[in-house]
């Protein structure tokens, strides 16, 4: 087991089969390239990005079902490939792949909470390979409101 000393978890212990990686890293942090998934009971559905190279960069993120529960999303050649998958077959959220939208907390614009629809983290389970999605379409917003519903869809 490897040990990471976090800003915002402590001290976290962790499998080297649970790191994923993103070769492209995310955009603004391209040179972070290996990341955990960090849950916590209490703050569900609600799950952190940690980055293994930056104990200060960590992303919270909400699975995208629970954001919009009927979103869509279609991965060009170029994401499927870069999340190995073959270029025939649109992989299915929550079977093949974790999508999940970033949290952005509010500021003066905004009030309340947002989730960034717009690029969506996807991430290949089998493999543990990642990359954030920038979607070329306007059918989501990079700052989609979050209202806590008690019939939320179901984590994936």
């Amino acid at each position: 087991m490897s040990r990471i000393l976090t800003t915002y978890f402590g001290e976290l212990e962790y499998a080297d089969s649970a790191v994923f990686q993103f070769p492209y890293g995310l955009p603004g942090f391209e040179k972070e390239r290996a990341f955990l998934f960090v849950q916590q009971p209490q703050t569900e559905p609600l799950m952190f990005l940690q980055s293994l190279g930056e104990p200060g960069l960590c992303f919270i993120l909400l699975p995208i079902l629970v954001a919009d529960a009927n979103y869509k999303i279609v991965l060009d050649a170029e994401d499927l490939a870069a999340l190995h998958f073959p270029p025939d077959r649109q992989p299915v959220i929550g079977e093949d792949i974790l999508c999940a939208a970033i949290v952005h907390a509010g500021d003066s614009e905004q009030a309340g909470p947002t989730a960034n629809l717009l690029a969506p983290v996807v991430v290949n389970l089998k493999e543990r390979i990642g990359i954030q999605v920038i979607r070329a379409d306007t059918a989501y917003s990079h700052r989609h409101p979050i209202i806590a519903d008690k019939e939320m869809a179901p984590c994936s």
